[in-house]
């Protein structure tokens, strides 16, 4: 089988980091940030950023429909930190005419870790991922307070005054962390998506 085309959303973020792991671990990855690049691609990543800025922009270049169609159709996506809240079907502290994507069964709370000082590193335990632990960075990053039925969770904030918090969600062929790791150079998270792209494209 071909190696997937993952797009990376290139409007605002961390796009250069999710560029590489991408491409280490053998999908080509390309940016997208025009309406029609959206339909070259077999999956999506939504990188973290300021969430509020990705989504002005998103509808300034006229994205936000073509994304929501391919999501709506099936296409993989993975969203880390703001990726996660532009996924969300449900956001809490959001601004009043904040939009998302959507797609995935799930309230997140946005800022929920609080300021830029606020931000931390954790161990996380993953099973999908192997016995070895992630080591998880969280900058600004929101948690997610609801999940619905169909909601798998995969990892849970383990240490802390935050401990129990969940920050990594995956439904169907969408895919959801609170964390970074794009900037560790630990390539399992990409790794995991790339291999969820593989039974969900076309034929």
């Amino acid at each position: 089988m071909a190696e997937p085309t993952v797009g990376v959303l290139a409007v605002q973020g961390d796009v250069r980091e999710h560029l590489g792991a991408l491409e280490a671990v053998g999908a080509r990855a390309i940016r997208v940030r025009r309406p029609t690049e959206v339909e070259a691609i077999d999956a999506l990543v939504i990188p973290g950023g300021e969430s509020t800025v990705i989504d002005k922009l998103v509808r300034m270049f006229g994205l936000h429909e073509p994304l929501r169609a391919r999501l709506a159709g099936g296409m993989p996506a993975y969203g880390s930190c703001a990726g996660m809240i532009m996924l969300a079907d449900r956001v809490e502290d959001g601004r009043p005419d904040q939009q998302t994507l959507g797609g995935l069964d799930i309230t997140v709370r946005r800022n929920a870790f609080g300021r830029q000082v606020d931000s931390f590193e954790d161990d996380l335990h993953i099973r999908e991922l192997g016995p070895q632990p992630l080591r998880a960075v969280f900058i600004r990053a929101p948690w997610v307070e609801v999940v619905g039925p169909e909601v798998q969770v995969l990892a849970r904030v383990e240490t802390g005054p935050a401990a129990g918090r969940i920050v990594a969600v995956r439904q169907g062929t969408l895919l959801a962390t609170s964390f970074h790791p794009e900037v560790t150079g630990d390539h399992r998270v990409h790794r995991y998506f790339v291999e969820m792209v593989g039974p969900a494209r076309p034929d």
